[in-house]
């Protein structure tokens, strides 16, 4: 006690540090030991010290409790000893029990053995009813997908496929055989996509054989329906009492000639129409698409079969290098091409997104192009016009056929009116041919009409009014050749032919009335006016040609309005409406008569020229022979009978000819007289000279073509006329005194021609110079003309340094 007291007061360090080994974990006692040694330097001793004392308390406390609690300890060991004894007589007796009860459990050990058998069998019968009830429909569907495929019921097959991966796989996905199905599957899918594009294949290259069947198809349905419609439109009309023949048909007049068909039927008892999904089996394109779309592989199948596709029209645009030879040549190559599109109209319409309207936009733009170029090549090459209206009219059909699909074709027609303009240059060429042969068959002579027959043949074929000429008694002539009536029905042709490319034109009557007008002024203009021309400057066409030429061209010529009413009745358009083109028949037939008229002139004064060559004069001859020439009447004559057939002509014309010809006469002779081979004339020669310019001036007297005023005709040898005046009255020095006198007698005559002739006396005078010598007379002249040649040189001389 007095430890504790003294360990009281002094500071419990060490009892605080053993009541917490005593208190705490063993983890902790590390720390609080280690705390006895940072202390003092015997804190250690101390703490042992008081460790010692401690124990000593405890034990203390031990003997005590035992103490207590030995006399109930001993108890215990007594009760039990007596105890022992029943013990061990359970013990036997349960031993026992435990015998008996396992001798009697063995039987029903094995009875509970068999019913634990028996029950794991039922729940591994149980267990194996419930997984092939799990696989059984797997299997089954598996199954159904091996006979899809043999069946080629690819969509079905993809279908049951999403299936199996979706529903049934996962509920077996432990077993091997289903592994082995995952793992086939994918085989399948492939397999199914290169069989479908196999089909695909397969189906475009059929549809790349077939498109002219399928194209021709649809171009004899849109042709059937236009004539349906024109058919329903002319009863309409004829119901209303009202007359279209703007591209529809061509007028009665012309015994309805009716539209061509571009395509004959093939059984005209057929009623089945047939359409793009009769001629063609589009199921592999649908099954395609299904099967890529269930795939998730769409993008791939429409980029492949939209390249193939531009591929295949790249094909069907390429035309072939003889196709403009036939009309089978383009009816193929548009065939083709409209067969192409009616096939992608469908796949556009009855697929989702295989081809878009832009696509095709895109795709028809491209061929259009295309096509116009070729075409515009093509056509270019054709010569017969029968064969450019039939392409005009495939054409038609094939803009009318796509336009009915939903393609744009305004650029085709517009392409029309380029092949109108070729068409009517073939048509002016082949007129042109026509006409030849006219002219060449004419006899250029007034057609005879013996009987009032033969009158109204002629007068139905041509619109002849002359009430001189109907007075007439039979026999009797029309004043125009045969070929007027021909030039005129075959100018009515070159209308109905033109006609021909209007039609199914779409185009107003005011415009188709344009077209008309304008092929007509170039046929007038430009062929008709050509092949006059030509005719005209032909050699074996002679001045009586020429004449009647100026005949029939005045009638051709009143005949263009008659021409433009038949214009009218066919397009219904009045002249009178501001627009309308007129023919321009005056001004072509007025240029044709000024070239006959001119060519007249031309020829006459080559016959004029002819006749002249065959003057034969002595121009040393001393004496005259007393009468004219025999060529100059013979010319003379000619001219008479040759102005008896210009009595036809306009009087102007006759005129014109006539002064002309007396005009080209005098200056012939001129031309004669001052001939530079021409060296020597004598007084002689100039007399006789003077007799037929005589006989010039008293065929101009005697008015061969009346109209002409005074003496206005003989004026053209007025020249001449002075001229030999001057050296057969020898009248010198009145010419020299009164020269550029406006009053002169001798005004038309020119110092220099005077001065070549009167050279050629000089000389001639000089030749005969050594007779001349012994007479006075002789020698006196001979003086006076080189006298007046000197005077003459130097007028001439002057008048030269004067200009």
């Amino acid at each position: 006690m007095a430890e504790s007291g003294e360990g009281l007061g002094t500071v419990p360090e060490h009892e605080r540090i053993l009541q917490e080994i005593q208190s705490t974990d063993t983890a902790c006692v590390g720390p609080t030991l280690r705390s006895v040694y940072d202390d003092q330097p015997n804190a250690h001793k101390k703490f042992m010290e008081k460790l010692d004392a401690c124990i000593r308390n405890h034990d203390k406390e031990i003997e005590k409790m035992c103490n207590f609690h030995h006399q109930g300890f001993v108890d215990a060991i007594t009760e039990l000893l007596k105890v022992r004894t029943d013990a061990e007589k359970l013990k036997v007796q349960v031993t026992d029990t435990n015998r008996r009860f396992q001798d009697a459990g063995k039987e029903v050990i094995v009875q509970t053995e068999d019913i634990i058998r028996c029950r794991i069998q039922q729940r591994n019968i149980t267990t194996v009813i419930e997984k092939l009830q799990l696989c059984l429909p797997v299997l089954e569907m598996y199954s159904k997908l091996k006979e899809q495929m043999s069946a080629k019921r690819y969509y079905s097959a993809l279908k049951t496929m999403e299936q199996l991966e979706n529903v049934y796989f996962p509920r077996v996905s432990q077993y091997r055989f289903c592994q082995l199905m995952i793992e086939n599957l994918p085989k399948l899918r492939e397999d199914i996509k290169e069989i479908s594009m196999s089909d695909l294949k397969d189906f475009l290259e059929s549809i790349r054989k077939h498109s002219d069947k399928i194209g021709e198809t649809a171009m004899k349905q849109a042709q059937q329906q236009k004539l349906f419609s024109v058919i329903l439109q002319k009863q309409n009309n004829v119901k209303f009492g009202k007359t279209i023949y703007i591209n529809d048909r061509i007028p009665e007049e012309r015994n309805e000639i009716v539209l061509k068909p571009v395509f004959e039927e093939e059984d005209e008892n057929e009623e089945e129409v047939l359409t793009v999904q009769d001629l063609v089996d589009f199921s592999p394109v649908y099954r395609c698409l299904h099967i890529y779309s269930v795939l998730g592989d769409e993008e791939t199948f429409e980029n492949y079969y939209r390249k193939q596709r531009k591929k295949q029209a790249r094909l069907v645009l390429q035309p072939q290098s003889n196709m403009h030879e036939t009309v089978d040549g383009y009816r193929r190559y548009f065939t083709q091409i409209v067969g192409f599109f009616v096939v992608e109209d469908h796949i556009l319409h009855v697929t989702q997104g295989l081809v878009t309207r832009a696509y095709t936009d895109e795709l028809w733009n491209m061929a259009l192009s295309k096509i116009i170029a070729v075409l515009r090549a093509h056509s270019s090459y054709c010569t017969d016009p029968d064969l450019v209206l039939e392409l005009k009219n495939l054409i038609v059909i094939f803009a009318d056929t796509l336009q009915g699909y939903g393609f744009p074709v305004n650029r085709l027609f517009d392409l029309l009116f380029e092949i109108r303009d070729q068409y009517n240059e073939t048509l002016l060429k082949k007129w042109a041919g026509v006409f030849r042969d006219i002219f060449e068959e004419d006899n250029y002579s007034p057609i005879p009409i013996v009987n009032e027959e033969e009158y109204k043949t002629v007068i139905s074929k041509f619109p002849f009014q002359d009430p001189d000429v109907e007075k007439q008694s039979f026999p009797k002539k029309l004043p125009m050749s045969q070929s007027v009536p021909h030039i005129y029905i075959q100018v009515k042709e070159f209308i109905y032919a033109s006609l021909k490319f209007s039609e199914s034109l779409h185009r107003s009557s005011t415009e188709v009335d344009d077209m008309l007008r304008k092929s007509t002024n170039l046929l007038l203009t430009r062929t008709l006016s050509s092949c006059l021309l030509n005719l005209i400057k032909k050699p074996h066409i002679g001045l009586t040609e020429l004449v009647q030429i100026i005949i029939n061209t005045t009638h051709l010529e009143q005949a263009c309005k008659y021409l433009e009413d038949f214009i009218t009745n066919i397009t219904n358009i009045s002249q009178e409406t501001v627009h309308t083109t007129r023919l321009y028949g005056l001004s072509t037939f007025k240029d044709a008569r000024h070239a006959a008229e001119g060519e007249i002139y031309t020829k006459l004064n080559q016959k004029i020229d002819e006749f002249v060559q065959l003057a034969d004069y002595d121009w040393t001859m001393s004496e005259p022979d007393g009468r004219a020439s025999g060529y100059l009447m013979d010319l003379i004559n000619f001219l008479r009978s040759i102005f008896q057939v210009f009595t036809h002509l306009p009087g102007k014309v006759a005129q014109t000819a006539c002064m002309s010809a007396c005009q080209h006469l005098s200056t012939s002779l001129m031309q004669m007289l001052l001939d530079s081979e021409l060296k020597q004339i004598s007084m002689g020669a100039v007399q006789q000279f003077n007799l037929d310019v005589i006989q010039c001036e008293l065929f101009a007297s005697s008015e061969p073509v009346p109209g002409f005023q005074g003496d206005t005709l003989q004026l053209a040898f007025i020249d001449l006329r002075q001229l030999l005046d001057l050296f057969m009255v020898w009248d010198w020095s009145t010419y020299l005194a009164d020269y550029g006198q406006p009053a002169s007698k001798y005004l038309r005559v020119n110092p220099n021609t005077a001065l070549t002739l009167l050279e050629k006396m000089k000389d001639t005078s000089k030749k005969n110079n050594i007779f001349a010598q012994f007479r006075k007379n002789d020698r006196d002249k001979q003086k006076l003309i080189e006298t007046v040649v000197k005077q003459l040189r130097s007028l001439v001389n002057g008048m030269s340094q004067h200009t």
